[in-house]
């Protein structure tokens, strides 16, 4: 395929697409999935073959339309009139009252003016509710693979590079490394193989924001991952998926099957010198494979256990050859900028956060779901104008933010920006995107229990500090909630965290103790509300040898 065979390709679709007075796309992700999707479509179908309507309207799959609480959900083009809670007589009533009548339902319809969807900045989900999940044809009619044509065509290497350093893109995948830097030292590394690998192993409790991408839009990840591997110089390329997310590995073989019929992956792509090839490899599940060297471990056949770094994957990775490894949300942000420009990226968000950030919101607010916002936005307005707030009768306490390893941010800090620096000066971190917001009723010190039982389970056991540290911290905090603790244990909870956090190997030990430190910074009164009354005092020492019985 050369590049005009792609944007004719592209003509063809949209006139093909133009043949049809509307399109109605029904959300196909898991999370509709789960709450009966299957029917509708099976509805929406039968009710357009019964009326003989299969000229006037077609049903396609799409991916995630946001309002996860709200399925199964139905967008109607090109009226975009979006229906919540779509059963199977509801379904009907579109087809027959909607495309045959021109009467929207109503009482199922939702306001796109309302502030969950006029607050957000929309670049890696762009495509959601827009075209076919399983369709590369609709992908390209949407512009997709003309960065990939760009940078071939029109750019060397070092100039694709160029672009992503100053769009400023720096990694979603929670540390916020400069991607362009990171590509940067693998482009200059000497060897005859070099490897681009995605990072899909999602574990974070009540996190879906990368398998929500992978199920509605794999290409735009495609196409990411073979623009890094043309500036870098690699010919291969992994994509590591846990196995918890069947619907989007199955999307994603999908992909690359098409794209590879189409000349879009493998030899000579587009007519030109460039091959690349992506692999899939799939995870069973280990919440330590998300760190980067337990992950490219485990690519290679190998026990998922982090090792020492220096040296970096970017210098030494799979198989000891240069590696570039970014996860979902960063390839998805990479076709976008080649093809709009640095400068259109790095106006959006903040000068050292460019761009925008996709969230996972899930917990006690009104609205969970999957959201797209500018860098630098006040959590308040995640929380109250997309979130809804908290549930009647409750009220806002904290949002819990970068997963397990995340801290807690109270209701005095809820104008903080979202931002990478921002959030550290709190003791949160973005991570990859889950954010928790937590109501009244719950108690911190349960919460902190609970993410450090997440954190301990999790632990690989390569090292004392996580493997011991963790399972001391998760007994401290139960010997609290039992109100079994003095205050000599609480002050030895507090150094031990401190202990884990600066002396564990990886990602996983160094801020597992953050939830415990983030509540204890702003909560300390329900820890201390907690512990036992006592006339002696019994000392750090005792406490000491107690835990370590007790292990």
């Amino acid at each position: 395929m050369t590049v005009e065979d792609l944007r004719e390709l592209a003509e063809k679709e949209l006139a093909r697409q133009a043949e049809f007075k509307y399109r109605i796309l029904y959300c196909s992700s898991a999370g509709c999935v789960s709450s009966g999707c299957d029917a509708v479509k099976i509805e929406l179908k039968k009710t357009v073959a019964e009326l003989e309507l299969s000229k006037k309207c077609e049903i396609i799959g799409t991916g995630c339309l946001g309002l996860c609480g709200e399925g199964p959900l139905v967008i109607v083009y090109p009226d975009m009139t979006l229906y919540q809670h779509v059963d199977a007589g509801i379904a009907r009533r579109i087809i027959e009252e909607h495309v045959g009548q021109g009467k929207k339902l109503k009482e199922n319809e939702l306001d796109l003016n309302d502030p969950f969807f006029a607050t957000q900045k929309k670049i890696v989900l762009e495509n959601m509710g827009k075209i076919n999940a399983e369709s590369i044809e609709e992908y390209i009619a949407a512009d997709g693979y003309e960065a990939l044509a760009k940078a071939l065509t029109e750019m060397v290497p070092e100039e694709v590079i160029g672009e992503i350093r100053k769009a400023g893109l720096r990694g979603r995948g929670g540390a916020g490394y400069p991607t362009g830097l990171k590509w940067d030292i693998v482009r200059k590394g000497v060897s005859e193989q070099k490897y681009v690998v995605c990072n899909a192993d999602e574990g974070d409790p009540g996190a879906f924001m990368d398998r929500s991408v992978l199920e509605g839009d794999p290409h735009r990840v495609l196409e990411g991952m073979a623009i890094a591997a043309y500036a870098v110089g690699a010919n291969q390329g992994y994509i590591y998926v846990r196995a918890e997310y069947p619907l989007a590995i199955d999307r994603l073989r999908t992909a690359i099957k098409q794209a590879e019929r189409l000349g879009l992956l493998g030899n000579r792509i587009l007519e030109s010198q460039f091959n690349f090839r992506i692999d899939i490899r799939i995870g069973a599940g280990a919440f330590v494979c998300g760190e980067e060297t337990a992950l490219l471990r485990s690519v290679m056949g190998r026990r998922g256990r982090p090792k020492v770094r220096p040296p970096y994957p970017s210098e030494k990775g799979l198989w000891d050859k240069p590696t570039v490894i970014n996860n979902v949300e960063t390839y998805a942000n990479v076709a976008p900028i080649i093809r709009d420009g640095s400068a259109w990226f790095a106006s959006i968000g903040t000068q050292k956060s460019p761009g925008t950030k996709v969230f996972a919101i899930a917990g006690n607010v009104k609205r969970p779901g999957l959201i797209e916002v500018p860098m630098g936005i006040p959590l308040r307005k995640i929380v109250f104008d997309i979130g809804g707030g908290t549930p009647e009768g409750t009220q806002f306490k904290a949002a819990q933010a970068g997963g397990p390893s995340g801290g807690c941010i109270p209701t005095e800090h809820l104008d903080i920006p979202v931002d990478y620096e921002s959030l550290q000066t709190v003791g949160a971190m973005m991570g990859s995107g889950g954010m928790i917001v937590i109501d009244n009723t719950s108690n911190m010190v349960e919460v902190a229990k609970f993410f450090s039982e997440f954190c301990m389970d999790e632990s690989c056991g390569k090292c004392v500090p996580c493997r011991v540290g963790t399972k001391h911290i998760h007994i401290m905090l139960d010997k609290i909630i039992k109100g079994e603790a003095s205050e000599s244990d609480f002050e030895l909870l507090k150094e031990l965290c401190v202990m884990v956090k600066e002396t564990s190997l990886c990602g996983l030990g160094q801020s597992a103790p953050n939830g415990v430190l983030s509540t204890i910074r702003f909560f300390e009164e329900e820890y201390r509300a907690k512990l036992k009354k006592q006339d002696g005092k019994q000392s750090q020492q005792e406490s000491s040898v107690i835990a370590a019985k007790e292990v």
